[in-house]
């Protein structure tokens, strides 16, 4: 029978035994795996853009998981199509794992119209690139960046809505 070594010492060691087979691990009959736990804590960082959507202006944000911390970029002026091919141009230079849209709302959390154009946005960026996206509520977004002080309010809006989707994940 087994016997701790040292005083104090509380679990026996896992494996089989004289007296019988193996202890079960907890952690395993979770399904927590040890190889998902460690890809989880190893998982290497991603790059995400964000953009705070205007009819008239898109401001891009980029960051990453690893620091956690968005960064303003430009913002876009063209419509259309050519605000596709920007946005496709940044893609490429920043390839991005996945993208993240500022949801406008009222202050009491109900849509408006903006809050439709901005999720219409979102899909078709999904559908033109293929890439995951998520959406955030962007509400007073542009008042922060303005208030800050910031010279390109789209742009440190869409770096404001960044920052809260990675307090949120």
């Amino acid at each position: 029978m087994w016997a701790p070594k040292l005083a104090g010492a509380r679990y026996p060691p896992r494996g089989p035994s004289a007296d019988g087979p193996a202890e079960p691990v907890p952690w395993r009959e979770a399904g927590l795996g040890l190889s998902a736990r460690l890809r989880a804590e190893m998982a290497a960082p991603i790059t995400l853009l964000a953009f705070d959507f205007g009819t008239r202006r898109i401001g891009v944000a980029v960051g990453n998981t690893l620091l956690k911390q968005a960064q303003a970029l430009k913002t876009l002026a063209a419509e259309g199509d050519a605000r596709f091919a920007a946005i496709a141009a940044l893609l490429a230079e920043w390839q991005p794992a996945a993208l993240v849209v500022g949801v406008p709302r009222h202050p009491d959390g109900a849509p408006h119209e903006n809050t439709q154009r901005a999720q219409r946005f979102a899909r078709q960026l999904h559908g033109r690139f293929r890439l995951p996206v998520h959406e955030v509520d962007e509400r007073y977004t542009t008042t922060e960046a303005l208030a800050a002080g910031a010279l390109d309010a789209d742009a440190a809006a869409a770096a404001i809505i960044l920052d809260q989707f990675f307090r949120q994940a």
